[in-house]
């Protein structure tokens, strides 16, 4: 599994967090930035991961930033992204679950280092229930391509 990671200014450290945890699991990322806790625009780097995710070069992206919201509204604009923010452990399983989510998006001022580890965990090893939920993916897909529904 190779997951594409990114994080703003806002999130630089909840980044350097889950990285630490990612590498004592074994688990393959990227990097995709920001670099230091300099102000950035989150957009860019939320777009940088999920672009790589779309395009099918990572399994799942992690986006972080000061609550989330930034980086999930960012990475949705990415044709074949379903970003979901994030604050508890029902979220993670539930999004992967019912929405076949493929980017967690998280927030530095809302969830704990812990808590965040505990998330990707649960999110990345969730799967897609399909069933009645695939119609559903299927309708998001209809809209992002413009389709009235």
């Amino acid at each position: 599994m190779k997951l594409a990671l990114a994080a703003d200014h806002g999130a630089f450290e909840l980044k350097e967090s889950i990285k630490k945890h990612l590498e004592e699991k074994g688990i393959e990322y990227h990097d995709f930035g920001c670099y230091s806790k300099e102000s950035v625009d989150y957009p860019r780097y939320a777009y940088y991961a999920a672009s790589a995710v779309a395009k099918g070069e990572y399994e799942f992206g992690i986006l972080c930033c000061t609550t989330g919201l930034g980086v999930s509204m960012a990475a949705n604009k990415v044709k074949g992204i379903r970003a979901a923010v994030c604050t508890n452990e029902m979220l993670a399983e539930m999004t992967r679950r019912h929405n076949n989510a493929n980017v967690i998006c998280m927030g530095q001022n809302v969830v704990t280092e812990e808590l965040a580890d505990k998330m990707i965990d649960i999110f990345i090893s969730t799967g897609f229930d399909g069933g009645r939920h695939e119609r559903r993916i299927n309708l998001l897909t209809d809209i992002e391509n413009g389709k009235e529904l």
